[in-house]
Formats: structure tokens, sequence, C-alpha cells
């Protein structure tokens, strides 16, 4: 029935909240294409194995640090034959000599969806070497991005990356999420020396700059420790710094709600102070708790970056877009091999979608547009 018949009818459709947000939200046009961005990101880090053409260790001797290789359709005569790449001559530079690597016209490498090549167990449960695209002769290689001064496929290694990153934001929001609406509703529901200390500790840790806390933590975590624990432990470190504009926004929220007259009823009612601030003054500014995550996931994703970068973060063998970037720590480097900073530039991308989403998320729970 349509909205013009159920007026006549004197029926009416209520929208609930999140579905008025969601209206607004599809609304915001760089939002609306950032969303699927995002999801298309974590669908292809999240299955790495399956859409990666090799593996994330394994080394191409002969292809040590090879350039990107362009995709064909048509040769040099014209002829159509699908996707695929020149084989690789390598070379030597008379002038620097550095090696080089020149297309050879006689022999190519075709291409295809759904090819086998490396065995490898997708989310650890069950072996298979069914790629998503690859060369579809055993023994065939092409480098979408270029390979690493080892050898190693870095189009393989940065989806890899892109799992421990995207992961990682996600993890250290959550533990923020944790501290920032415990402390941050007990603050400003309680009130009295809690709420006082709370705020001289969010002060104290909002008065020291970011980056130099972080690198002081993260040298103080021990080195020997496993690959889960160093990513847990930075987890947490990211969540002790950025759990304070969380739970400033929550005690704002908080004191403006709990003289009002839902608070009072259900505290004569003999809830405890528990159960009223989550189940009665939490969800009424939910939005705004979430359009606050959504703002500080960039944030995150920059941070261990950083650190990862300088070495202080996540460590090799761990694989993050982080540790990527370390290759890149020089100019000649750069100038020489410029297909090693591609990391950087899925860290730009995701970053720019998460802020336009996050845009999007808060015009749609404000109120007032």
């Amino acid at each position: 029935m349509s909205l013009k018949k159920k007026q006549k009818a004197g029926t009416y459709e209520v929208a609930s909240q999140w579905k008025l947000m969601w209206w607004k939200f599809k609304k915001h046009r760089m939002a609306s294409i950032a969303l699927p961005i995002i999801c298309i990101m974590y669908l292809l880090t999240m299955c790495c194995e399956f859409f990666s053409p090799s593996l994330p260790l394994e080394r191409y001797k002969k292809y040590v640090e090879c350039p990107p290789t362009p995709i064909h359709l048509w040769d040099h005569e014209g002829t159509f034959h699908g996707p695929f790449v020149y084989a690789k001559e390598i070379g030597r530079d008379p002038e620097t000599f550095r090696k080089t690597f020149v297309d050879s016209e006689d022999e190519i490498v075709p291409l295809g969806f759904f090819v086998h090549g490396s065995k490898y167990k997708f989310w650890g449960l069950w072996e298979t070497d069914i790629h998503f695209f690859g060369a579809k002769e055993s023994g065939g290689a092409y480098f979408l991005m270029g390979t690493d001064s080892l050898g190693r496929d870095l189009f393989t290694r940065i989806l890899y990356g892109g799992r421990i990153s995207l992961s990682f934001c996600l993890v250290s929001i959550f533990f923020t999420f944790l501290i920032g609406l415990t402390l941050g509703g007990l603050s400003g529901y309680l009130g009295g020396i809690f709420d006082t200390v709370v705020q001289r500790a969010i002060d104290l840790i909002m008065s020291m700059p970011s980056i130099p806390l972080w690198m002081a933590l993260a040298a103080a975590m021990p080195k020997e420790i496993s690959q889960l624990r160093q990513y847990l432990l930075m987890s947490i470190i990211m969540s002790l710094i950025g759990w304070t504009g969380l739970a400033r926004v929550v005690r704002g929220k908080i004191l403006s709600l709990r003289e009002e007259d839902f608070v009072t009823a259900a505290r004569l009612s003999g809830a405890g102070h528990g159960r009223i601030i989550a189940k009665h003054m939490l969800p009424s500014f939910l939005s705004y708790i979430i359009v606050s995550i959504t703002g500080s996931i960039p944030a995150t994703i920059l941070g261990e970056t950083a650190l990862s970068f300088l070495g202080l973060g996540l460590q090799a063998p761990t694989i993050s877009w982080g540790t990527l970037l370390q290759d890149c720590q020089t100019v000649e480097t750069v100038a020489a091999k410029p297909w090693l900073m591609f990391p950087a530039l899925f860290i730009v991308i995701s970053v720019l979608m998460f802020n336009f989403a996050g845009d999007g998320l808060r015009d749609a729970a404000d109120p007032y547009k």
C-alpha cells in the first residue's frame, strides 16, 4: 500500500530512529560510496588466502625487486589472448649495473580466475590450492604490485597486512569502547570524588602528545612475546590513550540524563546503577557513541602504522601495513623502487573511507539536520 493510500485509510507508517538515520545516511553521497568500499576491503583482507595469488612468505628468487607486471588483453600484434602478462627477461643496466626486467614478447603467461596455485589453509580450517586470480600454468608468475627485496609478492603481503591492520583497529576500538563507556558512564552518574579523579586522569592523558606516549608504552613492551600477545598488547596500549574522548562524551550525556523522569522511575523501582546506565541511559544516545567510535578508527589505523613503521609497534614476521612500509625509510629506496609505497596507498584509502563514513553517520545522527 502506498503512502497516500495509507494516509487516506487513516494509517501511517512510523519509522524508527535507526531507519531515519539510514535514510539520512544514504543521502550523504561520499558516505554511501565509502561504505561499500570499506566492506570490499574487509572482504578482501579477511579472505586474503583466497584472493592473493601466492603466499606471504613465498619467495621468487629470480624476481627480486621486480616492478609491477602490467596485465594485457592483446599482444603487440593486436591478437586477443584474454588476460595475460609477458614473461620477464632479466638484464643489467650498463650505467647503474642495477638488475632490470624486460618484457619478453615471445612468451606470454596466461591468467585466469579460480586457478590452482600454492596450497594454503583457508582461515586455518581446510586446505586448498584454489586462488581467485592467478597464472593458469604451473610455475608462471605475475606481480600485480611488484616484489620486495626478498622476492615476495607485494600484493599478497598487502592483503595479509590489511587483515592485521583493519582488524587491529576493531580490536583496539573494542577496548576503547569498553573503557570509555565504563569510566565515562560511572563518572557522570556517580559524580563526587570518582568523577573528579576520572576527569583529572583524562586531563592528564589529553595533555600529553599522543605519538610520544604511544612510543613510550610500546617501547616498554617485551620483545620476546608471541605475535598474538604482541597484537593484543598493542591494542590495549592504543586503547589506554584513546578512551578519553569517548569518556567525555558519555559523561556529558549521562549528566544531562541522570535527573530525567525515566531514570528516577528506574531508580525507585529498585534498579541498580549498572542496569540504569546500561539499559536506560546509554541506548538513548547510542547513535552518538557509534559516531564517536567511527571517527576514532582512522586515528587508530594511523597510530598503529606509525609505530610499526618506526619499529616500535608490531614486529616482523607479523605482517601489517606499517611493517611493510619499513622498507621505505630512505629516499633512495623510494626513488629506485616506488612500488614499495603501495601499502601507503591502501592506508590513505582506508582512512579516507572511514572519515567519509564517519561524516555520514555524524550527519545522520544529528537531529537538527
